[in-house]
């Protein structure tokens, strides 16, 4: 919608209707002190033109080159077809369909968002999407806690292999309702150490990724079983483009994860510098109304038509603040549109083929950037699309270097996990998806081995 601003008598006309003598009246409600106060430090105003010509130059100096960085946020190809429907009216200005009489459209495509990530994790129920993967964890970590509504406990059992920003956000979001969060210690692999799991426990659930934060593959099995014998439900923290091949969470062990949750950004959503994004969750049918967000159902109406409309909406614009299942609600409905629309256009076969091609591209660029010496693969063990390297010098500094080759080299992971594994300061996490050619790799070997001769 074009902005049309008021006119001077305009706002005199509306100023005397109400019967305030000038706009600051309408604010006298505030306290002084709490008032923002003028903004003497901000530059005079320039013209439209010379805006454009500013912008267009700080749109050049954040050219980042040939990207290789993952660690929750990926480099895939984007059908154009994807954001040129997501962008028409009736989706990017429709927030909440709350009149489904109104909304049908919008309706329908959830209720197809949602068909579609049950058939990947392999649960029964989906939401109509949270705000993002880390936050996602969190309101699976207090569904869980919700389901087991005999429990004694306020403790959740975390692998410290789980995505540090996701840990920490959970850490946030739940610490202040009385959760602990204990890590689940890892192996010399970068995996969880089986080995060091109590044999009782307390804890309500226990919380996976898979693949992990390293890209590792975990023994999801024995992991869920282990769990499940000892009354701890299951969350999997998944990348939901590594599930078009990868076991679903609702096959996991003798009988799968309880609930999974994860970011939808691997499916149309740029990177676009760390967001936005969607969150998901899914879970088993049984746990249904400890479920945060909306679900959508499809029925018929009295003509035999088929309609859409808000089945279960257990958030606290719909209900009392006290019994809602979230506090937190945004619903990424623009960006669970473009989702929607990415999996619609590459179908089952399309996006297995978009995982196997990253799969393949990430090994090679491993193989080739392991003949410079002094490189080596940190741990042992299978990988998806993402993998942690050793090298001969800080992981940061040849970082600044590969990006004065044109390189987003990947993820200094020193700063997460140096408590952990002494030698983190010199790992390095690097990713390649589909969009990765020979020659980017090729590139990429070059530059590495310029930076670290």
């Amino acid at each position: 919608m074009p902005f049309i601003p008021h006119t001077a008598d305009d706002t005199e006309a509306m100023l005397a209707e109400i019967g305030v003598p000038d706009l600051e009246a309408l604010f006298d409600e505030i306290p002084a002190h709490l008032r923002s106060r003028p903004l003497l430090h901000t530059p005079s105003g320039i013209s439209e033109m010379a805006m454009l010509r500013l912008m267009s130059a700080r749109a050049a100096e954040d050219a980042a080159g040939i990207c290789f960085l993952g660690a929750g946020s990926y480099d895939h190809h984007i059908p154009s077809a994807v954001w040129d429907l997501a962008g028409r009216g009736e989706f990017m200005t429709a927030y909440t369909p709350y009149q489904a009489e109104a909304s049908q459209g919008t309706l329908q495509l959830i209720y197809e968002y949602q068909s579609m990530m049950t058939s990947l994790t392999g649960l029964e129920v989906s939401n109509a999407s949270v705000y993002d993967g880390a936050s996602g964890l969190a309101e699976a970590v207090l569904m869980a806690l919700r389901s087991v509504r005999k429990a004694q406990s306020r403790r959740v059992l975390i692998a410290a292999s789980v995505h540090p920003h996701y840990r920490r956000a959970a850490r946030s979001i739940v610490g202040n309702q009385g959760v602990e969060l204990l890590d689940v210690a890892l192996g010399s692999d970068g995996r969880v150490d089986a080995s060091a799991l109590p044999e009782t426990t307390d804890a309500v659930a226990l919380v996976l990724q898979q693949p992990n934060f390293f890209g590792g593959i975990e023994d999801v099995d024995t992991l869920t079983d282990w769990a499940h014998a000892r009354g701890l439900l299951v969350v999997a923290v998944v990348n939901p483009l590594t599930l078009a091949v990868l076991k679903p969470p609702g096959a996991w062990g003798t009988r799968g994860a309880d609930i999974a949750c994860g970011d939808g950004q691997p499916f149309g959503i740029p990177m676009s510098s760390g967001g936005p994004s969607f969150g998901f969750i899914c879970c088993r049918e049984a746990l249904v109304r400890q479920m945060p967000g909306r679900i959508i159902g499809r029925t018929v109406d009295l003509e035999g038509r088929p309609g859409y409309t808000l089945t279960l909406q257990a958030r606290e614009q719909h209900i009392r603040r006290g019994k809602a299942t979230s506090n937190i609600c945004t619903n990424q409905g623009l960006l669970v549109t473009a989702g929607t629309i990415h999996m619609s256009l590459l179908g089952a076969a399309g996006l297995a083929a978009v995982a196997r091609a990253s799969v393949a591209n990430t090994h090679q660029l491993v193989d080739r950037l392991c003949r410079i010496p002094g490189v080596r693969v940190r741990f042992a063990g299978p990988y998806f699309h993402e993998c942690v390297l050793a090298l001969p010098a800080p992981a940061d500094e040849v970082l600044e270097r590969l990006l004065g080759h044109g390189i987003l080299g990947g993820l200094a992971l020193g700063p997460y996990y140096q408590d952990r594994y002494p030698d983190m300061s010199h790992a390095l996490l690097v990713c390649a998806t589909e969009k990765r050619t020979d020659d980017d790799i090729a590139r990429y070997g070059a530059a590495l081995e310029a930076c670290l001769s």
